[in-house]
Parts: structure tokens; C-alpha cells; sequence
């Protein structure tokens, strides 16, 4: 009877054991993914959120990297929207573009809201800033030809303490970003980053252990900064 209940309590702590490493194991899994430039890695993903993220007419589409996959209370956080989470984590700006045509397949959505970019900017492989206004205006027009005047809310890309230092270079994104934005009056650009800072740096509050991705307290920032920003120009629907 002993070695049975033994038996029980291995298996039952090797599952929780399991539980608690496969989150830290999925997004191991998808930064690698995110140093090829091949988008073809994406295709089990993409073909995934077809199946699972199906939006019905009037949702608001999030479409982005890992903070959008794994914001896990985004629908209640989204309340009354119908929010439609097609985030694929490492994703990167090209990424959306190759898959365009599936990720914002949808009936008259009522929004678009996009995080991605964030991943272009890394350290050691950092794209220019320039570079990443080409590729956003690509995005643009890749999505204009699925939506033609549907409004666009792209969430600046974020400070994290894992890449810190090439912060500058995603700053210097953001705002050649947020000018192009100003000339399109269904273009908008949501900026996060000053709330996710303390004295002038990314507070640790805001971030899981891997200093990238955020956390509950985070994702609360993000939802009463993006949320209300919906609110205001869209009304409750």
C-alpha cells in the first residue's frame, strides 16, 4: 500500500513539476523560433489561431507577439468588447506581414490592435529604426488591403529589462511610428512604455522573472491604458 501511494505522489508532483516548467518551455520554444527569418516557422501557429481564434462580426482583433498570447485575462480585461487573441509568440514585423491575410481575416471588426516590433529590437540584432517604419508601413498596407478603413492601434513597442540596452533604438522606432500615425487619421498608435517605468527605468513590478514579458500588474497597465483608449474613440459597442 506503501509504495502505491509513493507511486501516486511521484507521478502526481512530476505532473505539477510539468505544469509549472512548460510555460517557461513554450516561450524557450518560440524565442528560437523568433531568430529565424524564415516565417514559415509560424505556419503550425497561424494554422492554430484559425482554428481557435474565430472572430465574429463587430470583435476587436489583437494580433501580435508573445505579450499578446499570453495575456491571459484579455478577454475580461476587454469587457464589453469581443476581443479576438491571435498573438503567436517571437513573432516578428515580417511575420505579420507573410500571414496577413489569415491573421486578419475577419467580418467587419470593429478595431485592429497590434503589438509587434519588439522582437526586431534585440540585442546583437537589433533592426534600425528606419528599417522598422518601412516594415510597419508594409504591415499598413498589407492589412488595408483585407480592411480598408477599419482604425489600427499599434502598441508601441515596450522597455523590458531584458533588452534595456537597445532600448534607444526602440524608442527612436516608436517615434518615427507615432509621426507616420499622425497623418492617417485611422491610424493610431497606443504608447505603454512611460507607465511601465519607475525613475526611469522598466519597473520590476511590471515584468515576469525573464525581464521580457509582463506580468498580471503589467498586463493591468496595459488593459486600463488600451481599454480606455478603445473606449474613448469607439464608444461601448
Amino acid at each position: 500500500m506503501f509504495k502505491r501511494i509513493l507511486k501516486y505522489l511521484l507521478i502526481a508532483l512530476a505532473i505539477v513539476a510539468l505544469a509549472a516548467i512548460w510555460p517557461a518551455y513554450t516561450v524557450y520554444r518560440e524565442l528560437q523560433k523568433s531568430a529565424s527569418d524564415d516565417p514559415l516557422v509560424w505556419q503550425q501557429d497561424i494554422a492554430d489561431l484559425e482554428q481557435n481564434a474565430v472572430a465574429q462580426p463587430g470583435a476587436v482583433l489583437f494580433v501580435g507577439s508573445s505579450s499578446i498570447r499570453l495575456w491571459a485575462s484579455l478577454h475580461e480585461d476587454m469587457t464589453p468588447f469581443d476581443a479576438v487573441q491571435r498573438g503567436f509568440g517571437g513573432a516578428k514585423i515580417n511575420d505579420v506581414i507573410f500571414y496577413a491575410n489569415r491573421l486578419f481575416a475577419a467580418e467587419a471588426p470593429a478595431a485592429i490592435v497590434i503589438f509587434v516590433g519588439t522582437n526586431d529590437v534585440v540585442p546583437g540584432a537589433a533592426r534600425q529604426p528606419t528599417e522598422l517604419l518601412t516594415a510597419y508601413r508594409q504591415m499598413i498596407a498589407a492589412i488595408r488591403k483585407i480592411h480598408i478603413d477599419v482604425p489600427i492601434y499599434y502598441i508601441a513597442i515596450t522597455p523590458s529589462i531584458l533588452r534595456w540596452e537597445v532600448w534607444p533604438l526602440a524608442s527612436a522606432a516608436n517615434q518615427l511610428i507615432a509621426a507616420e500615425a499622425v497623418a492617417d487619421e485611422s491610424l493610431h498608435v497606443i504608447d505603454t512604455g512611460p507607465a511601465l517605468l519607475l525613475d526611469g527605468e522598466p519597473n520590476p513590478d511590471y515584468y515576469v522573472l525573464d525581464g521580457l514579458h509582463l506580468s498580471e500588474p503589467g498586463y493591468q497597465v496595459w488593459r486600463n491604458i488600451i481599454r480606455d483608449r478603445l473606449l474613448s474613440d469607439l464608444g461601448a459597442p
